[in-house]
């Protein structure tokens, strides 16, 4: 037991500093993660044999829920309104076409029939932007408006389409008597209908029940939120929804709204996704023999080169043809489409059906991916800056900051029959011009956040710019 954790202990402490080369060097945290597992592997220096492919596709879903709701609470939604539309279109027809022009490609090179190409086409056709931004952010490239929360609107809900597309074409191939067409498309409005639906209830009503349950202790509010994923995902995959996209809507209508500890639950999951991506990026690099890459080495760089410069380019335009976007940032946002380790998860799904070639697309699908991130990833500064993408930085001289003005400054004692009694600041929905900035409970000052409750005889000291707001805000207090 302790070797084994020996193990795990170095394999996650060396894979957070060697994810300093992403920073460094631009080198994708995903390919520096994937290159450790396989390093650890029965090929590498550590010799950990695994091919387990159950626990490896049950370790990617866990870490895909977790790793989606974490993207869609990091998600502000007044930024992904406006290309809403765009990213939908993106996330879904996109994905579409990406997979049908990859099987073109799949078709000539491979023995496969048309069908078998598509299979392979859907297991690749998602996107993985967490490296992309990670090198962004490394190299300290500012996009134009519009752009980032179309890629972060992309990456985050393209992972259902490609699943659906992968399981249908899957079982269509494995049991043609019973799987139709006509019952695959009602299938894929059913997954999305229950996943969209619950996913907003579930948001909705999250914020609302962290509001009002008022627990003790901090740590039990990420608990509370690990239950509440769980549950959300299993429900809505029991009703025959799609429970991928249903934890990623959860966490964009989440973040809508206000809540207790909501600066330190969105720090937790994102701490939670990075553990769950070095945890299923190392499974992945461990359930590979890179022996057996050689093999597909030459129809793998053949295909990942038909994606990355006909297959998803053709995708993205087609899919944008009625958008507002300008050619060169169709063709930078074609660029963007790094594979990431969901295209290696569901390259698992043929190996649990018994599918006959199920060795050689997993083989084919990690080559493509490692080929994608180690040229694709590593040229995305190259790309942004020549097909002129960037953000004008503003100047850090010209920033102002205005004084706090003593008389928008105001005290208020809570009473005994105020009606705020009991309530946390968070539940009282105060509007953002309206700070309370100090408690004085009795000797003591406190400094207030969003999970504080007010007591009987608190004095709040209030910054509030306008008179009338204050006192109509105010009058709420004491009814």
């Amino acid at each position: 037991m302790e070797i084994y954790l020996l193990i795990t202990a170095f394999l996650l402490l060396l894979s957070v500093v060697a994810s300093k080369l992403s920073t460094k060097f631009g080198i994708p945290s995903l390919f520096i993660f994937l290159a450790l597992g396989m390093l650890a592997g029965s090929d590498g220096i550590l010799g950990i044999y695994f091919d387990n492919v159950e626990i490896a596709q049950n370790i990617g879903t866990l870490a895909l829920i977790f790793i989606l709701f974490g993207g869609g609470l990091d998600t502000t939604w007044k930024a992904i309104k406006p290309v809403l539309k765009d990213g939908i279109i993106l996330a879904t027809i996109g994905v579409f076409f990406t997979a049908f022009m990859v099987a073109i490609g799949v078709y000539y090179l491979f023995d496969f029939t048309f069908l078998e190409a598509l299979l392979l086409g859907a297991i690749i056709s998602s996107t993985d932007a967490a490296a992309v931004f990670a090198i962004l952010r490394a190299k300290g490239i500012a996009l134009k408006k519009r752009i980032t929360p179309l890629l972060e609107l992309e990456s985050g809900s393209n992972d259902p389409m490609a699943i659906f597309l992968t399981i249908a074409i899957l079982q269509i191939l494995l049991f043609p008597q019973e799987a139709t067409i006509s019952t695959w498309i009602f299938k894929f409005f059913l997954q999305f209908i229950i996943g969209a639906v619950l996913g907003y209830v579930f948001g909705i009503i999250l914020p609302q029940i962290l509001n009002k349950i008022h627990l003790n202790f901090y740590g039990l509010y990420p608990v509370f939120t690990i239950g509440w994923i769980l549950l959300l995902f299993a429900s809505c995959s029991i009703l025959g929804g799609n429970g991928f996209l249903a934890v990623y809507i959860a966490g964009i209508v989440a973040n809508t709204k206000e809540f207790v500890h909501k600066k330190n639950l969105v720090g937790f999951h994102d701490g939670l996704s990075w553990i769950m991506q070095i945890t299923v990026f190392l499974a992945l690099g461990l359930l590979v023999f890179p022996s057996q890459l050689p093999e597909v080495a030459f129809q793998g760089l053949a295909i990942a080169l038909w994606l990355m410069f006909i297959a998803r380019p053709i995708g993205v335009f087609l899919s944008m043809a009625f958008s507002k976007f300008k050619f060169k940032e169709k063709l930078f946002i074609s660029w963007v489409g790094l594979r990431g380790a969901v295209p290696i998860v569901l390259a698992t799904y043929p190996y649990l059906k018994d599918f006959e070639h199920s060795n050689l697309i997993f083989n084919t699908v990690f080559f493509i991916v490692l080929s994608s991130i180690l040229i694709q990833g590593t040229s995305l500064p190259f790309m942004a800056k020549i097909l002129k993408v960037e953000s004008i930085k503003a100047k850090k001289n010209n920033v102002l900051v205005s004084p706090l003005l003593l008389n928008t400054l105001k005290q208020f004692y809570i009473g005994k029959n105020s009606i705020v009694l009991g309530k946390s600041i968070v539940e009282l929905k105060l509007p953002q011009d309206f700070l309370i900035l100090l408690i004085k409970r009795e000797n003591d000052y406190i400094k207030p956040t969003g999970s504080t409750i007010l007591k009987e005889n608190d004095m709040l000291l209030i910054q509030c710019n306008s008179e009338k707001r204050y006192k109509r805000i105010l009058k709420n207090f004491i009814q």
